[in-house]
């Protein structure tokens, strides 16, 4: 992604930002990339994205990204990753946070902060309970144990959001962003798995509805699938 600002995919990511000028590299999926292009866009930032894609079954090679991920001067490499001038970034939620404080979406009270602070942990975990799952090699056997237990962890968002039209507050936040990504991610999952959680509904109705998500959504720029990479047992293609 090139552009003046930041933006997010499914995928792993890689972001190169100069004054005016920002890319965003990432392997052809969007789980940790989508929230940071949706946020991009969002906040009217340029950028030009670049695609990793590894290689067929069974040695899936990486070698696009290998051989350059150690010439890039990033102190962790990995991806996604953002270059912004000589700021260099790597980690989804770091990438998060930085193009959030540039436009003012961590929060503006102490207690939006918190909510913020709260929230983001909590999608970590979460998403990473549901890619443990997508991964396994026995998912056909996970699966129904995994949506057996996905409304307690459904419940416990609804009530975090209550009445409100945001999570933290009613301001949209970066976490916004992510939270609108693995509630998406989950009713392609199980398309029904929202109906008994009308706020959450609601949510991402709101969310989808903001004019510049909105466009985005109906543009050739955006990838819905694959969420994961080749490697997984769902979400893997490209649909």
């Amino acid at each position: 992604m090139r552009s003046g600002m930041p933006r997010p995919n499914r995928a792993c990511d890689h972001f190169d930002c100069t004054a005016h000028r920002l890319i965003e590299r990432c392997h052809q999926k969007h789980k940790l990339a989508q929230p940071i292009r949706l946020l991009l866009e969002y906040t009217g930032t340029a950028y030009e994205n670049k695609l990793y894609s590894c290689g067929k079954a069974p040695n899936y090679d990486k070698s696009c990204w290998l051989d350059e991920k150690e010439k890039l001067g990033l102190d962790f490499p990995n991806l996604p990753y953002l270059m912004d001038g000589e700021n260099k970034l790597t980690q989804s939620n770091a990438i998060m946070r930085y193009i959030a404080r540039k436009h003012n979406l961590c929060g503006d009270t102490e207690k939006e902060k918190m909510r913020v602070d709260i929230l983001e942990s909590q999608v970590v975990d979460f998403r990473h309970r549901f890619t443990m799952t997508c991964y396994n090699p026995d998912f056909e056997k996970l699966k129904s144990g995994y949506l057996e237990n996905l409304p307690v962890e459904l419940e416990r968002f609804s009530k975090f959001l209550g009445g409100r039209k945001w999570f933290a507050g009613g301001k949209i936040t970066f976490v916004d962003f992510m939270m609108y990504e693995i509630l998406d991610q989950h009713r392609m999952f199980e398309p029904k798995c929202l109906d008994n959680y009308k706020n959450l509904k609601d949510f991402l109705d709101h969310f989808e509805s903001q004019e510049k998500i909105a466009s985005f959504l109906k543009s050739d720029r955006f990838m819905k699938t694959p969420v994961n990479s080749k490697m997984a047992k769902w979400g893997n293609k490209k649909e």
